[in-house]
């Protein structure tokens, strides 16, 4: 799995992803892309830890979303009761990605955007608009979108649905599914496909 590894990670971050990695035990997965999530930690029943990441992200996201998953791991076994993206797992985020926000891991476009997310990191790096544009231009081609780039009334796929986009609420954007006519909140930071024709 070690070896594996750097095909995902920024080289310079590696050996240290390496000792942190003998440092914690837990068993982890690289798992096919899942739309509504980059990344999880759960307790198995049989009482062992597992972080799972999709195989899809790019190096310095999927370096992004791998301490946030150790962050939780560690946050868990420290504080048991702790909420799960409360200000223990955001002191133990901050202190896993300090070494790291340098140079020679992330790229000059990148660093001061991942400086300011850490500062007070929420839920998902799709939160911070600024960093997931960022972060996007490191993927690979998909011909896709994200919500928020789209022109009001544009029609999407998501989850072989097609949705009409709404109105941004405080957050989200309000949509609505054609065939239901019910409508969905999405986050800004969805990828999704622009329907060419009906």
């Amino acid at each position: 799995m070690k070896n594996l590894l750097g095909n995902f990670l920024p080289e310079p971050a590696f050996n240290q992803i390496n000792e942190l990695l003998n440092q914690h035990l837990f068993k982890l997965k690289i798992v096919n892309q899942r739309i509504t999530k980059h990344g999880d930690f759960r307790r198995l029943p049989n009482g062992s830890y597992q972080i799972s990441l999709n195989n899809n992200l790019n190096k310095y996201q999927f370096l992004i979303t791998l301490l946030h998953e150790m962050a939780h791991f560690i946050t868990f076994t420290d504080h048991p009761k702790a909420q799960p993206h409360g200000k223990e797992w955001k002191r133990s985020f901050q202190h896993l990605m300090l070494p790291f926000i340098n140079p020679e891991v992330f790229p000059n476009e990148l660093l001061p955007l991942v400086a300011s997310y850490i500062k007070n990191p929420k839920a998902s790096t799709d939160s911070d608009v600024k960093l997931s544009l960022a972060l996007k231009q490191f993927n690979e081609k998909n011909g896709k979108n994200y919500i928020f780039e789209l022109p009001l009334g544009s029609l999407f796929y998501f989850k072989e649905n097609i949705f009409k986009k709404g109105r941004k609420r405080r957050v989200r954007i309000e949509c609505v599914e054609l065939k239901s006519k019910r409508n969905y909140l999405f986050n800004p930071n969805v990828e999704v496909e622009v329907v060419k024709s009906i």
